[in-house]
């Protein structure tokens, strides 16, 4: 955006619109840390945006996201960015949201305590109101009354369809069909409730207000099983053992979770499989060999 004069006046006029006042764009400097959208925070000398932007030519990924925010936002639970905007001109898409001065720190008991809360939230049915996206990978969300269905279908059956498409068939795909089999096997006297989540809750997706307050974004919100979002947490590691005690002093976890947190995360993993490739098969795939063991076992 920073060479491109036309499209920085397209989305200050896109926020004018949106704020109900005069914006121009005085500022912008580049933020580094994504790899599927450009970032940018803007200002006109008084007030300041963030910007996610692309080159995809749709706004698919930005509205839903804007959605989501408001989803997270209505839910009084934890703070989000509030969601400005999302523009398109040419190819290029933009979500605009409001400027918040994020910190690596702050209070990690209060992030345990606000997303126990907002997983206290629910919803009759799993999914949610429209589809959205994990990364880049859409994300369907049509809402069913059962969540194994939802999970199989919606979630581990479609990544490991893309990765068929993508070259990764064989034994992968054979311990894939295995696993799909034998899904009821992780559940047996567990029955989750339709929980609002991030919905992509690693540990580059949460920060904290200057007031030491948690604050999350970048979400693929749905409602599904709250078990998926702590899982995530563990995936990649960053997430505090005060944020966990404080999340289960508020909401145990179930006997099982151990299990199913790796039957989360192959979701994930395959996801990462799809989107960037290289050792993410091999790790897919011991990962779905060693469910299939714990279930046998």
């Amino acid at each position: 955006m920073k060479n491109n004069s036309q499209l920085q006046k397209n989305v200050a006029s896109s926020i004018s619109t949106a704020i109900g006042q005069k914006f121009s764009i005085d500022s912008l400097n580049s933020i580094t840390g994504g790899c599927i959208n450009a970032t940018y925070v803007v200002n006109d000398g008084n007030r300041y945006f963030f910007i996610k932007m692309n080159s995809a030519g749709s706004l698919f990924m930005f509205e839903a996201e804007y959605q989501a925010l408001l989803e997270l936002a209505n839910s009084n639970t934890i703070h989000v960015p509030h969601p400005v905007n999302t523009g398109l001109y040419e190819k290029h898409s933009w979500l605009v949201m409001e400027y918040l001065p994020l910190h690596n720190n702050g209070n990690h008991h209060k992030l345990g305590e606000q997303l126990a809360a907002m997983h206290r939230v629910t919803r009759a049915s799993f999914g949610w109101d429209r589809d959205n996206t994990i990364g880049s990978t859409p994300q369907t969300n049509t809402p069913g009354d059962d969540w194994l269905d939802f999970f199989r279908d919606r979630r581990l059956q479609y990544q490991l369809r893309l990765a068929a498409t993508k070259g990764h068939t064989g034994s992968l795909q054979k311990a894939g069909a295995a696993l799909l089999d034998c899904l009821d096997d992780f559940f047996i006297g567990y029955k989750p409730v339709p929980s609002l989540l991030h919905g992509d809750l690693w540990s580059g997706n949460y920060a904290f207000l200057e007031n030491n307050d948690p604050v999350i974004f970048d979400p693929a919100t749905y409602y599904g099983d709250r078990e998926t979002d702590i899982a995530m947490t563990e995936l990649f590691g960053g997430f505090t053992t005060e944020f966990r005690a404080s999340y289960e002093a508020c909401w145990p976890l179930d006997s099982g979770y151990e299990t199913r947190k790796l039957l989360y995360n192959c979701y994930h993993i395959l996801n990462h499989l799809n989107l960037f490739g290289g050792g993410y098969a091999a790790q897919a795939e011991n990962l779905i060999l060693r469910l299939l063991s714990e279930r046998n076992g």
